[in-house]
């Protein structure tokens, strides 16, 4: 039972990571992710007060899971979907470690061009794909920056 709590976690926390994402941090949370979107050399950026504000939330849980067990597995799941988002997309996508790898075929390649049409929009406005561990179709997603004005038909 333990892993499929797990499991449903990282899945509903991709799901709920598409609205946060969507609306609040292309929203009134912009403030934060904004440095996301801007060039830098920096070794972190506001936008990662973020994963502090989860890691938080998942260190809750899991002392709360102490009285309450489904709830420590859920903060695992937390935990889970948070060394993934690491791995992924700050080290697969954005390159933020030191291991360079550009994914040549695969899903991996999809969600590294999802995300990278996500921030071929200035700004907060416009952008496609929020998602972190899941890509949608890149050939909607060049439809949608088409429609936007941002590709060339």
């Amino acid at each position: 039972m333990p892993a499929l709590i797990v499991l449903a976690t990282v899945a509903a926390t991709e799901l709920a990571a598409v609205l946060i994402h969507r609306h609040v941090m292309h929203g009134f949370g912009w403030g934060w992710h904004r440095s996301h979107h801007e060039a830098h050399d920096a070794l972190l950026e506001e936008n990662d007060l973020y994963a502090v504000v989860f890691t938080g939330l998942a260190v809750a849980l899991m002392a709360a899971g102490h009285w309450v067990a489904p709830l420590f597995w859920i903060a695992v799941g937390l935990a889970v979907y948070g060394l993934l988002y690491f791995i992924v997309h700050d080290g697969l996508v954005h390159q933020r470690w030191p291991f360079r790898h550009v994914p040549r075929r695969g899903y991996l390649k999809r969600l590294y061009q999802a995300h990278k049409m996500h921030h071929a929009i200035e700004g907060r406005d416009g952008t496609v794909s929020f998602g972190f561990l899941y890509a949608p179709p890149l050939e909607k997603l060049r439809s949608d920056l088409r429609r936007k004005g941002a590709l060339r038909p």
